[in-house]
C-alpha cells in the first residue's frame, strides 16, 4: 500500500467567542479521521487557525476597551486550550491575522485581478453618522416593511420571513450607535464568480462533494451566479486591498486562504514543500471538513478563487449537520448551550469523543446529543464492554502469574477473526462512517466478553490443575483487548495511551499483521475509565444556565443584550391550563405535498382540516418524501396566526415529535381518525 500525502483542515472558529459543544462535532470528527490516517502510516497534516477579521471583532474589542490584536490573542489562547483538552491534535494552529495570510490573500487577489476576474463599481449603503462607518445589513435594524415586526435586521424579517433591502426598513437605526443611517456612496470591489460557471458545474459534479450537497449546488448554479462583493470600507479590522487605499478584504475572502496560510506557517517551521500540496498538478490530497451552513463559500467561492489564481482545488469537501441537544436546538435557558470549558470542568472529554463517533455518519444529517443516551452508551460500550475485558483478566494475571502473559495463544482462530475485521473497520473510518465503525468494534467487544463468560476464569481460579487454562484464557482476553484498543485509538487516544502503558507496548499502528503478545510482561492495571455520573451532567446543565444570568447582567448597559435576555426568559416561561385550552389541535388529511426548492428543510403541504383546506409549510423534508405523505393523516395547530414567509403564507403548524433528522414523526397512528377531528 503506497503512502498517501494528505492535508486536512476544519473550518476556522471565529475569534469573538468561546468554543461550544456544537463546534466540537466538526473538530472531533476531523481529528478522528486524521488520527486514523496517521495510524495507517500515511503522511497527514491537520491545520487550522482562528478566523480573526471583520466588524464584529472590531466592535467587541472596542466595547472591551482593548485592541483587536489583544482580543484575538486572548481568544486564540482559550480556543487552543479547549481543543487540546478534547484531544484535537492540530499539526499547526495559526491566525488569519498573520503575515502568511496577508501575503497569500494579496497574491490571490492580484492574480484574479490580472486575469480579469475583479471589477469595481459604486454602490449605496447605510452609513452611521455617529460611528462614521458603513453598515452591513446585519448592523441595521428597524420595523419590517411587510409585517411591521419590531427589531428586525436589514436583510430579512425573522417573524414573517420576508427579505428586503435595508433602505426598506421602517424606523431604521444603526445597531451599533442607535443613530439613523444615512445613504452614502462608496466604490466596492467584486469577484466575478459568473466567470467560473462552467468550471464550477464540472467541479461540483466530479465527486468532490456529498450527493445531497452537489444537488443543492446544482440548484444555486441553475439560479445563476452573481458577483461577490469582496471589499469593505474603513474602519475595518482586516487586510487592506493592495491597490485600493482604505478598502479592506471582506473577511470571507481571507478566511479560507487561512488554510493555506496555516500550512505555509507549518512549512516554514518544518522545512516542508508548500507547493507540493498546492500547485495545480499536485498529487497530494486536500480535504476540508465544514458545517453545512457554510457550503456556499467553500464549494463555490473557494474553488473558483483557487482555480482563478492558479492553485489546486480541494480533493473533497465534507459537510456535516448541526448538533441538537435532547432533540432541540441548543438553549441557554435550558442549560444545553454548553461551552467546551463548562463540559471540561465536569466530564471526561473522551466520553464526548466516543459519543459523537457513535453518531456521526458520512452524511449531512443533524446529530442529537441526548444526555440519557450519552450516559448509557458510554457506560455500556466503553466501560462495560471494552475496559471491562482488561479489568476482568488483569487481576488473575497479576496475582497468579506475576503480570506475565501466557507463552501461547490458546485461541488463534478467535484472534484471527479480530485481526481480519480490520479491512471493514478501516473502510468505515476512511469513508467517515464512524457510527458503523463503532458498531463493528463493539460487536468484537461482545465476542471477547462472551469468550470470557464461556471460559469463566473466576471458576478456573478455584479449581486445581487449571492454572494453565486460567493463564491462557486471561492472556487471550488481554490480547483481544489490545486489538480493540488499536481499533479505538483514533477515537479514544488518551484511554488507548493508558492501555498501551498497561500492556507495556509501543504506540500501536493499525492492526494489519498484528501478532499476539506471548510470554510478555505487562504492568499493573489501573482503571482506564469510570462511569458517567448523572450528577456531573446535571452540574453541566446548571452551570450552562448561568449564561442567561450573565446575559441579563450585560443588559444593564447593552440594549441588544437586554433584548436577547428577554427572549431567553420568554422561552423559560410556563403557561397555564387556560392558555393550553386556546389551542385548536385537529387531525388533518394531507391532500398534496410539495418540496420547496429554495429551502433545505421545508415541505409545502395542502391539508384538509374538516371545514376548509389550508396551506402549511413544515420543516420535515429530512424525514419524508412528498409522495409518501399524500393521502395520510397528520396533526395540525389550526388556530395559529398565519405567517407570511418568502415561499408563501403558512396557515397553521404541523405538530411533530422525535429527535430530528430522519426521525421526525408527524403522521397520525389512529386509523379511526378523520380530517377535522379535534385532538383533546
Amino acid at each position: 500500500m503506497s503512502i498517501r500525502k494528505i492535508l486536512v483542515t476544519s473550518a476556522l472558529p471565529y475569534a469573538n467567542g468561546p468554543i461550544h459543544i456544537g463546534h466540537l462535532v466538526e473538530y472531533i470528527q476531523t481529528d478522528i479521521w486524521v488520527r486514523f490516517q496517521k495510524q495507517r502510516g500515511n503522511v497527514c497534516y491537520y491545520v487550522c487557525a482562528d478566523d480573526t477579521h471583520g466588524t464584529p471583532i472590531m466592535l467587541r474589542a472596542d466595547m472591551e476597551g482593548i485592541t483587536p490584536e489583544a482580543l484575538i490573542a486572548q481568544v486564540s489562547k482559550e480556543h487552543q486550550a479547549d481543543f487540546a483538552e478534547f484531544g484535537v491534535a492540530f499539526d499547526n494552529y495559526h491566525s488569519t491575522h498573520s503575515e502568511e495570510n496577508k501575503m497569500l490573500s494579496s497574491l490571490i487577489y492580484e492574480r484574479l485581478r490580472d486575469a480579469g476576474h475583479i471589477t469595481s463599481r459604486t454602490i449605496t449603503q447605510g452609513y452611521d453618522p455617529v460611528k462614521k462607518m458603513f453598515l452591513s445589513d446585519r448592523f441595521i435594524k428597524g420595523d419590517c416593511p411587510k409585517c411591521g415586526a419590531l427589531e428586525q435586521y436589514g436583510d430579512g424579517c425573522e417573524v414573517c420571513g420576508s427579505t428586503y433591502s435595508p433602505t426598506d426598513l421602517k424606523n431604521a437605526v444603526s445597531a451599533i450607535s442607535g443613530a439613523k443611517p444615512v445613504p452614502k456612496e462608496s466604490v466596492h470591489y467584486f469577484f466575478n464568480l459568473e466567470n467560473f460557471n462552467d468550471m464550477l458545474r464540472d467541479w461540483t459534479t466530479a465527486g468532490h462533494l456529498q450527493p445531497e450537497i452537489a444537488n443543492k449546488l446544482a440548484e444555486w448554479l441553475d439560479g445563476g451566479l452573481k458577483q461577490w462583493d469582496i471589499s469593505r470600507d474603513a474602519p475595518y479590522f482586516g487586510f487592506e486591498i493592495p491597490d485600493a487605499p482604505d478598502k479592506y478584504f471582506y473577511v470571507w475572502l481571507d478566511a479560507p486562504i487561512g488554510y493555506m496560510a496555516s500550512f505555509l506557517n507549518l512549512c516554514n517551521k518544518q522545512g516542508l514543500d508548500f507547493d507540493e500540496f498546492w500547485r495545480t498538478d499536485s498529487d497530494a490530497e486536500l480535504y476540508h471538513f465544514i458545517g453545512k451552513d457554510i457550503i456556499y463559500f467553500h464549494a463555490l467561492f473557494w474553488p473558483a478563487m483557487l482555480d482563478g489564481a492558479a492553485f489546486r482545488t480541494p480533493s473533497a469537501i465534507f459537510a456535516h449537520g448541526f448538533l441538537t441537544v435532547n432533540g432541540e436546538k441548543m438553549s441557554k435557558s435550558r442549560g444545553t448551550f454548553v461551552k467546551a470549558r463548562t463540559y471540561l470542568d465536569h466530564l471526561n472529554p473522551e466520553y464526548l469523543r466516543y459519543y459523537f463517533a457513535a453518531k456521526i455518519s458520512a452524511g449531512v444529517d443533524d446529530i442529537d446529543l441526548n444526555f440519557d443516551d450519552f450516559s448509557q452508551r458510554v457506560n455500556s460500550d466503553i466501560v462495560g464492554k471494552v475496559v471491562n475485558i482488561a479489568s476482568r483478566c488483569s487481576g488473575f494475571i497479576s496475582k497468579r502469574f506475576a503480570n506475565r502473559l501466557s507463552d501461547n495463544c490458546s485461541e488463534p482462530g478467535l484472534f484471527a477473526d479480530f485481526i481480519n475485521a480490520n479491512d471493514t473497520i478501516a473502510e468505515l473510518y476512511e469513508t467517515r462512517e464512524f457510527a458503523k465503525a463503532m458498531r463493528e468494534i463493539m460487536t468484537l467487544a461482545d465476542k471477547a466478553n462472551a469468550y470470557i463468560d464461556d471460559k469463566k476464569p473466576w471458576l478456573l481460579a478455584k479449581e486445581e490443575g487449571k492454572d494453565q487454562e486460567l493463564h491462557d484464557v486471561c492472556s487471550m482476553g488481554l490480547n483481544l483487548f489490545r486489538v480493540l484498543a488499536a481499533y479505538l485509538k483514533p477515537v479514544l487516544p488518551a484511554l488507548v495511551k493508558e492501555a498501551e502503558q498497561f500492556l507495556a507496548i509501543e504506540s500501536q499502528h493499525w492492526v494489519t499483521g498484528l501478532q499476539p503478545l506471548e510470554g510478555h510482561t505487562i504492568n499493573e492495571f489501573k482503571p482506564l475509565m469510570t462511569r458517567v455520573e448523572a450528577d456531573k451532567i446535571a452540574a453541566i446543565i446548571e452551570a450552562s444556565k448561568e449564561n442567561l444570568e450573565k446575559t441579563s447582567d450585560k443588559a444593564k448597559t447593552n440594549p441588544k443584550a437586554e433584548t436577547k435576555a428577554k427572549q431567553f426568559e420568554a422561552i423559560a416561561d410556563t403557561i397555564q391550563i387556560d392558555d393550553f385550552a386556546k389551542l385548536d389541535i385537529r387531525i388533518a388529511k394531507i391532500i398534496k405535498a410539495e418540496s420547496v426548492p429554495e429551502a433545505d428543510k421545508l415541505l409545502k403541504l395542502t391539508v384538509n382540516i374538516g371545514d376548509e383546506t389550508r396551506t402549511v409549510f413544515a420543516g420535515i423534508k429530512s424525514a419524508y418524501k412528498p409522495e409518501d405523505l399524500e393521502g395520510r393523516l397528520t396533526v395540525v395547530l389550526a388556530n395559529l396566526a398565519p405567517r407570511k414567509m418568502k415561499f408563501g403564507l403558512s396557515e397553521g403548524m404541523v405538530l411533530a415529535a422525535g429527535p430530528g433528522g430522519k426521525d421526525i414523526f408527524v403522521l397520525s397512528p389512529d386509523e379511526g381518525a378523520v380530517a377535522g377531528m379535534r385532538v383533546k
